[in-house]
């Protein structure tokens, strides 16, 4: 799993076949992977031109590609450099895809899920007490393929359709709650869940034992019982952030 099933959960479409955005691509990922330090200067139009085979207009649009996204500052008269991590637009889905390819961060991690559990918690209390029938049916369907394939992780595809169903199960909570700034942060589950089974080895145990988590979850909103859906919507994130906690110990020990 990649940043083409991050793409693929947004349903971003077919990837952009145009030059820019590929060199934007392939730079942003050594960027975000760490290959060049904050304040670095990355290479000059003509070095990256005659690099990737392509000419001086489309590398110029690449760069204005990832300075929209605060990854790049182009100084007049000393060059381009890569930004600090706390300018970077760190909710832009390529940015959030980008740290697919690179290695797991146990920062970025930890990060993502604090972000999850300011947020989807209380996205679960609404969802329970603005959805709609077919929001409650989206989000039992989600839950109902967890299921399916779970009992099929027999090969790499049947775990990626796991947590292909595991993300839209939270972003049918998140749809359900009605508001639309929530919305906004689906690149952050999704990005979560697949930089979380990189470091779980696609492990279909682990996959398996958060089903009677989300299974409560599904039943409180089902029921409009919006306390005990932000209750055990906590519980449920708290669970999966100890255990790839204890992950990453494991993997740094």
């Amino acid at each position: 799993m990649n940043e083409m099933t991050f793409y693929d959960l947004k349903q971003a479409g077919t990837i952009s076949h145009s030059m820019s955005v590929q060199v934007a691509r392939e730079l942003g990922r050594r960027i975000v992977a760490g290959k060049f330090e904050p304040g670095a200067l990355i290479d000059d139009e003509n070095a990256l031109s005659e690099r990737y085979q392509v000419s001086r207009v489309v590398i110029r649009d690449a760069v204005k590609i990832l300075v929209s996204k605060g990854l790049l500052e182009v100084r007049r008269g000393i060059g381009t450099k890569v930004n600090s991590r706390n300018r970077w637009l760190m909710l832009d889905d390529d940015v959030l895809a980008w740290h697919l390819s690179a290695p797991p961060e146990p920062t970025f991690l930890k990060q993502l899920m604090e972000i999850r559990l300011a947020f989807e918690p209380k996205a679960a209390r609404w969802a329970a007490e603005r959805a709609s029938a077919q929001d409650i049916a989206n989000i039992e369907a989600a839950y109902q393929d967890m299921v399916k394939y779970e009992y099929q992780h027999a090969n790499e595809l049947s775990v990626t359709k796991f947590i292909k169903a595991d993300a839209m199960f939270h972003r049918a909570i998140l749809i359900a709650a009605h508001n639309e700034f929530l919305q906004d942060i689906e690149g952050v589950i999704y990005s979560a869940l697949l930089v979380s089974i990189r470091l779980t080895n696609k492990d279909p145990i682990e996959n398996g034992t958060s089903l009677p988590f989300h299974y409560e979850v599904c039943q409180a909103i089902s029921n409009r019982d919006g306390a005990l859906a932000e209750q055990l919507t906590d519980r449920l994130l708290r669970d999966a952030s100890e255990r790839l906690q204890h992950k990453v110990d494991n993997k740094v020990a």
